[in-house]
């Protein structure tokens, strides 16, 4: 058994290699949002017990996946870890997603990592002690300059366009201007500008979902208007670099045409 594991384990990593060799020139995304679904069914799937369990070792996968795309040179991702109607789950669900949530946005955000992680999502809808860890540790990532890394926590695509909306019309008072006539001036832009990741008005390229759910349940509703969706079968916490590179390979082959 042993023997197998390791013939195995050779024969993926030069099917790795070479997978990311024929990668070399080709078209990729410049902003991935990747939707981690199903730690609690891989948890069940694995014998587990305690769903505890998937989120632990799907919250180790997010470390790993940024690597991934650091060394795949894209700039900008954007991870789908809790949703506003995930927050409607019983307590006992609930709260231990958040606390590795929690953790993993400090890992992600500790000294030593490129990448400048923000937090989007309505951080009012959390518990106040978590939302100010969450931009605590966010804080120290600020002009590192590395990779792009928004979180999506407590996030609903249709509630972040609202926000936008009611955002737009608070500038608008807040400068002295006449909401009136911002009504008749109203267009897209004012939506882009005021979304919540700080990286600006930022569509996505292409948009990857674990598990097998082929949906967007409410993920980056404006941003991904033309993007290119992948879905992978396997859980969160299963998914593999060689998942990530097939993935790649699949956004290089399409044609994007952006409606035209």
């Amino acid at each position: 058994m042993m023997v197998l594991s390791t013939v195995r384990s050779t024969l993926e990593a030069i099917y790795e290699r070479r997978l990311a060799g024929k990668l070399e020139g080709l078209p990729r995304p410049r902003h991935v949002g990747i939707m981690i679904d199903g730690n609690r069914r891989w948890a069940r799937s694995a014998g587990h017990d305690d769903p505890r369990e998937g989120y632990k070792v799907g919250g180790a996968r997010v470390v790993e996946f940024l690597e991934w795309c650091t060394a795949a040179q894209i700039q900008h991702v954007t991870i789908f870890m809790l949703s506003d109607d995930n927050l409607h789950r019983p307590a006992e669900q609930v709260g231990p997603l958040i606390e590795i949530i929690r953790e993993t946005v400090q890992n992600i955000s500790g000294p030593g990592l490129p990448w400048t992680v923000g937090i989007i999502g309505a951080l009012d809808l959390l518990p106040n002690d978590v939302a100010i860890d969450l931009k605590e540790a966010a804080a120290q990532t600020n002009g590192r300059g590395g990779m792009n890394v928004d979180v999506a926590v407590g996030y609903g695509g249709r509630r972040e366009i609202v926000d936008a909306v009611k955002s737009a019309f608070a500038a608008c008072v807040s400068e002295g201007g006449d909401p009136l006539r911002l009504i008749d001036d109203f267009d897209e832009q004012h939506i882009s500008q005021h979304l919540y990741s700080a990286t600006g008005p930022d569509t996505t390229d292409f948009i990857i979902r674990t598990s097998g759910e082929q949906r967007l349940s409410g993920f980056l509703l404006w941003q991904s208007a033309y993007a290119e969706i992948h879905f992978v079968d396997c859980y969160w916490p299963a998914f593999r670099r060689i998942d990530f590179l097939r993935a790649l390979r699949s956004y290089a082959g399409r044609e994007r045409r952006f409606g035209r």
